[in-house]
């Protein structure tokens, strides 16, 4: 499903993300969400741990260029499971960098989505080289 409302609500979230602004994703998650990432040693579990991990680098993600790939869409009653690449271009040194995420939305009063699940990793062979 590639017209899916929660591909524009993450395009959003991430064009605020690479301009340093992490709060476009926290205005969107549920109070239980859970995140993992390739740099976190567990399971963040909850809003709050996660604004704190998000505070803690805001400012930090630059990027010159970003881009959603293949942005596929399933949804299950109030559930609906976003995969899809990502490229960004680090603005300090013009490093290209590929993810891969995994965003389970749910569907709450009012129709609004929120995310419950994230789960970011590193597309094969990518590196992230030391910032300069």
């Amino acid at each position: 499903m590639q017209n899916h409302p929660v591909i524009g609500i993450e395009i959003a979230a991430l064009r605020r993300w690479c301009n340093g602004d992490p709060d476009g994703f926290l205005e969107i998650c549920a109070s239980d969400v859970v995140y993992f990432d390739p740099f976190l040693p567990a399971r963040l579990d909850g809003l709050a741990p996660l604004r704190a991990y998000y505070d803690a680098i805001r400012g930090r993600i630059l990027a010159s260029h970003h881009e959603m790939i293949e942005p596929h869409v399933q949804e299950i009653g109030d559930a609906a499971i976003l995969t899809f690449r990502f490229l960004s271009i680090r603005a300090s040194d013009g490093a290209e960098i590929g993810w891969n995420c995994t965003e389970v939305y749910r569907k709450e009063s009012g129709d609004i989505w929120r995310i419950i699940q994230t789960h970011w990793s590193l597309t094969a062979g990518t590196t992230i080289p030391a910032t300069t």
